[in-house]
């Protein structure tokens, strides 16, 4: 599992290794305080995205995380952000998480084919044996949009996390298996108009 940065290259989405240059890209729009309200960072100002982007990657010197810059490539443009997280080397185990996207990419394509591009890179790159997602409970709609791609749910942390303003999180678990990559996959393209019917 030869986890170095890399670019992740779709139809509508570039998946770019997440450097201190998108900085100004994430601060014009990633400051709407409604995208952090169900996030357990808070990035409120510019101050703070440095702060995010820098956490990033420091995380990925130490080998904890792979942070990438969501690339819009009609916008030509960082959008948002992703990465994976709680990477198990030794389980050939990975995390897709901190994921945020401006309000005018969400509920579009870019999320789906973003998660299908890490997905793919998991399982036939890396040969993950299991990808997951997590997600405050109160996350109506990221809750639905990781079921849409095909994960499943597992199951509710409870008080799991301290967030803004003291609040006790309940953190929904989600998963994909090696076994169960190939119809989430298809499932994937055929939603994206890339699969075999589509060519």
């Amino acid at each position: 599992m030869n986890v170095e940065p890399v670019v992740l290259e779709g139809q509508e989405v570039r998946l770019e290794p997440l450097a201190l240059g998108h900085w100004e890209d994430l601060c014009a729009i990633g400051l709407a305080p409604d995208l952090w309200k169900l996030i357990p960072t808070h990035v409120q100002n510019a101050t703070d995205m440095r702060t995010y982007i820098e956490t990033a990657l420091r995380e990925q010197a130490a080998g904890m995380s792979l942070p990438f810059a969501t690339i819009s490539k009609s916008a030509g443009r960082a959008i948002g952000s992703t990465r994976f997280m709680n990477i198990e080397r030794k389980h050939l185990r990975v995390e897709i998480g901190s994921t945020w996207i401006g309000g005018e990419w969400q509920r579009t394509r870019v999320n789906t084919e973003a998660k299908y591009l890490m997905l793919r890179h998991a399982f036939e790159i890396w040969k993950c044996n299991r990808v997951e997602l997590k997600t405050d409970s109160l996350n109506q709609r990221s809750r639905r949009a990781i079921q849409r791609i095909g994960a499943k749910e597992e199951g509710i942390f409870r008080n799991h996390m301290v967030v803004q303003e003291g609040r006790l999180r309940h953190t929904v678990y989600f998963s994909i298996i090696h076994s169960e990559w190939p119809a989430v996959k298809e499932s994937l393209e055929e939603k994206l108009g890339t699969g075999p019917a589509a060519r």
